[in-house]
């Protein structure tokens, strides 16, 4: 695939405080991305430069080696042949359906504008809608229509800004799931913000954690997951405690949960004595009522396949860990606890 859009090294301000401090990334034709970090980091930001919102303090945006922004030079939003889906849908309550979809078609009949929505909304499953109105359709369809209308004028590049944020989660998913299905139906790249992580997961083909002004980690979801650039990216990609401990070799380490011998090295051979850090996800702890370190069962969750427990060993340190099933194992039990032998997540001193 080809490179379609580059965002190089952009510096932009809010009202003369730094919100972006150096953002980089690339996309490709036909990929979908997403930004992924906590409210108020810049999100946002990026999305609003990205469509010619807002100007830029340094750095540039590149779309198909063209430049569309710099702190010299901005080609306005109009001419960038961008769409954007936002938060609020921002459909217009007094247009029926087919006229919201139609509004930002220029240039042609009306019986080329009824061809381009009849198109759209079969594309998103809701042909027999034309002649709604927004307050008619539920929260789900207008978000369907919301994207119908930024995909009807045929962009190079679908801008979209929490679009499932006022939806309930369930619901959430099924439409992330269906998204990613009509873009790649349809071969348009995008780029998503989301603080949703597993949204962000469902729907991206690359994603970004963004924090501190910056993209910490540009990647694959399953990069992200399991091989995290950074402690701040491991923790806000996958939920799970940082342990301390020492290097004894290329594949086994000593921390509070004993010495750990892993099936996969984590770094060089000559590792001994070194400090490390160790993330776990409650997915990496095992339990049991013999054989390992113990801990005293602080509480128990059941959530349907699986249930949560929350643990703590005698040195302080808490941790979680989600085994299959009923629980098992009551609050004040103490249990034997068990680190997972595959490859870890280690971070270095």
């Amino acid at each position: 695939m080809r490179e379609l859009l580059a965002v190089d090294g952009l510096k932009c301000a809010y009202q003369g405080q730094p919100v972006l401090e150096s953002v980089s990334f690339t996309i490709e034709e036909g990929e979908i991305a997403c930004l992924l970090g906590p409210s108020g980091c810049g999100k946002t930001t990026v999305l609003r430069a990205i469509a010619g919102f807002i100007e830029l303090q340094a750095g540039s945006i590149r779309i198909n080696g063209e430049t569309i922004s710099s702190a010299q030079s901005i080609v306005p939003p109009e001419r960038r042949g961008m769409g954007m889906v936002f938060q609020d849908y921002a459909l217009f309550p007094h247009l029926s359906i087919a006229d919201n979809i139609a509004f930002g078609l220029k240039g042609l009949s009306r019986p080329e504008k009824n061809a381009v929505v009849d198109e759209v909304l079969a594309l998103v499953e809701l042909p027999d809608l034309a002649k709604r109105y927004p307050h008619e359709l539920s929260g789900g369809q207008q978000q369907r229509v919301a994207l119908a209308r930024a995909l009807a004028p045929k962009p190079r590049l679908l801008l979209m800004d929490e679009p499932f944020s006022n939806l309930d989660t369930d619901l959430r998913r099924q439409l992330s799931g269906e998204m990613r299905r009509i873009l790649k139906k349809q071969g348009i790249a995008s780029i998503m913000v989301t603080h949703d992580q597993q949204e962000a997961f469902t729907i991206s083909d690359r994603l970004g954690v963004l924090s501190a002004g910056r993209v910490q980690q540009w990647g694959t979801p399953e990069e992200l997951f399991y091989q995290p650039s950074t402690p701040e990216v491991a923790a806000f990609v996958g939920k799970g405690v940082m342990v301390e401990g020492k290097a004894l070799a290329a594949d086994r380490l000593q921390c509070e949960l004993g010495d750990l011998e892993f099936a996969e090295p984590f770094g060089p051979a000559d590792l001994d004595g070194c400090p490390v850090r160790l993330f776990l996800r409650p997915t990496d702890i095992q339990l049991s009522r013999d054989g390992g370190v113990e801990a005293e069962v602080l509480s128990c969750e059941f959530q349907g396949s699986q249930t949560l427990y929350r643990l703590r060993l005698d040195s302080g340190l808490e941790l979680e860990s989600v085994e299959g099933g009923m629980h098992r194992y009551p609050i004040g039990e103490r249990l034997c606890v068990h680190v997972a032998p595959h490859r870890p997540i280690v971070f270095f001193s």
